[in-house]
């Protein structure tokens, strides 16, 4: 005997009912899946305990012969580059402070974090190409943290970092563009950047996996603040003067100090 039309109908609307109440709860069941991997993620970061957490401090020191810095020939863009300095444009390859300490000097763990996850800075890190000029020279940068890149010139400028371990990414970026956003995967020291409008403009950015990198600046000195106790290999690394580590041990809520001497 043949269904009859009404009976076609109910086993249709059953059918389906069942099918979207099917999927409903795979859609549920992805849900729930996604939120339990994130909540796991959330889980494995590593969290300092602040009641023994301590801090690492230093100073970069030069000795030698005081190299004579660059000048920077501008004159390809006589107008639109060089008139934003007053005088002539130093390179920032080496600069020595007057105390004979040591700027743009990356300082960071290199060792003893093993086994730690930490979760990166949603904050990003900047760097601006201001008078044709990339700022700061040296930086560093969480892998998985934003970096966010900014053309402040009224000139075209050409980003290209060129990282061994990392996507390599070539990007042009004329005057009032949008801000350029990229993230690292994996840890690299360092990772060379360049302008390829403007040659002599280069920039190094520091890829580490936890928070714990300084650049030195005017007084050469250093603080690597909120770690947690341990013995630690700290490497300090410089763009003409290459690196060198000092092994340290930091007791609980204690402060640790170490100091880099760079030779000509």
């Amino acid at each position: 005997m043949k269904p009859t039309r009404r009976e076609l109908i109910a086993a249709t609307t059953g059918v389906t009912a069942l099918l979207a109440a099917c999927s409903g709860s795979s859609d549920s069941a992805k849900d729930a899946a996604q939120d339990g991997k994130s909540a796991e993620a959330a889980k494995a970061f590593f969290k300092v305990d602040p009641a023994t957490a301590g801090k690492v401090t230093g100073k970069v020191a030069y000795t030698g012969p005081k190299p004579a810095r660059r000048v920077i020939d501008m004159s390809s863009e006589e107008t639109e580059c060089k008139r934003s300095h007053k005088g002539p444009v130093y390179s920032e390859e080496v600069i020595l402070n007057d105390d004979g300490t040591l700027a743009n000097v990356f300082v960071y763990i290199s060792a003893g974090l093993e086994g730690k996850t930490f979760q990166p800075p949603t904050t990003p890190v900047r760097l601006n190409q201001s008078g044709c000029m990339f700022t700061p020279h040296v930086s560093g940068v969480m892998t998985g943290q934003p970096l966010v890149v900014a053309n402040s010139d009224p000139v075209t400028h050409n980003v290209h970092p060129m990282p061994e371990k990392n996507r390599e990414w070539n990007q042009g970026q004329p005057p009032g563009a949008p801000e350029i956003e990229r993230t690292f995967r994996f840890e690299e020291i360092m990772i060379p950047v360049k302008c390829n409008v403007h040659s002599w403009m280069k920039s190094y950015i520091g890829v580490v996996a936890h928070p714990y990198y300084a650049v030195t600046a005017a007084a050469g000195t250093f603080e690597l603040p909120n770690l947690p106790p341990g013995t630690y290999t700290l490497t300090a690394w410089h763009e003409k003067f290459g690196t060198q580590t000092a092994q340290i041990t930091l007791a609980p809520s204690g402060t640790a100090t170490a100091e880099f001497t760079f030779k000509a």
